[in-house]
């Protein structure tokens, strides 16, 4: 009786085994979710084509993977929500910290940044401290002081960032009680109020921040503070996607790996940012 049940509970596993194998993703073609409207990352140019960073390199690693990739563009705010339901595979330009973590799952990174503020230079805040230097949020001893002059320099005014970024998040974190948050869709909606004076400063990609200082129309706009990184800023860009997905995962983990090591990553992020953003693994 008891090999009779010991049979039994074999051949059920190998049912079981069987149907998990039956249900297993083919992943030969994956969806990707991108904004379309952060460049340098990603952007829609004059005919209607996506462009930028996140472009390239996702047409270099979805090779690398062996997978055809199709890109689909939503909000911004839509792309976790949509992901979860089903609608894309991965999303892209995603960075790394906790609140994500809960509800999706990351590759490794596939570049570096940081963040820092947009000002008018004829406007109400001036240059802030430790303009163009690095600053880890981490380093509580040297980045605690230079943040509370910031927070000062900052008093009352209104301060413009993207809705559900991490920028948003901090902005909030460190001076919420004493500045006006005022939130986006998406950086170009915040850089026109900056221009015309109804905020008083912006919070942003680095990345993006000398991409677009750089274009024709922006000459009334400057970078300052510091180059910051660490507490809960996304600064470490990643792909999101769906818990679980562990051979998804397995297969971009290496492309990212293959495409750091052969000077891809840093190659494309030089051309679209004028800066190395090649992740350390």
């Amino acid at each position: 009786m008891k090999r009779s049940r010991f049979v039994a509970a074999i051949f059920m596993a190998g049912l079981s085994l069987t149907a998990t194998s039956a249900l297993a993703k083919d992943w030969t073609h994956v969806r990707v979710g991108i904004e379309g409207a952060f460049p340098p990352w990603n952007a829609l140019d004059s005919q209607g084509q996506l462009t930028g960073f996140d472009v390239d390199l996702i047409k270099d690693v979805c090779a690398r993977a062996k997978v055809e990739c199709e890109l689909m563009t939503g909000e911004w705010t839509s792309l976790i929500p949509s992901l979860n339901a089903g609608k894309f595979d991965l999303i892209m330009t995603l960075g790394i910290n906790e609140k994500r973590k809960q509800v999706v799952d990351f590759t490794i990174p596939y570049a570096s940044g940081v963040a820092t503020f947009l000002i008018a230079k004829n406007g109400p805040v001036t240059e802030l401290p430790m303009t163009g230097e690095r600053l880890n949020l981490n380093d509580k001893a040297k980045a605690d002081p230079v943040m509370k002059t910031i927070g000062e320099a900052l008093d009352g005014k209104t301060v413009g960032v993207v809705q559900s970024t991490s920028q948003e998040q901090l902005i909030n974190a460190y001076f919420g009680d004493t500045v006006t948050v005022r939130a986006y869709k998406n950086s170009g909606e915040r850089d026109l109020d900056l221009k015309a004076g109804r905020i008083d400063a912006g919070f942003d990609s680095g990345v993006y921040g000398t991409s677009m200082l750089a274009k024709p129309g922006n000459e009334d706009l400057a970078m300052t503070g510091p180059l910051v990184k660490g507490a809960m800023l996304a600064t470490e860009v990643a792909m999101g996607m769906r818990k679980g997905e562990a051979e998804l995962k397995a297969r971009f983990d290496d492309a990212i790996k293959a495409a750091a090591a052969d000077g891809v990553i840093r190659a494309l992020s030089e051309k679209w940012s004028k800066l190395d953003l090649t992740p350390s693994f």
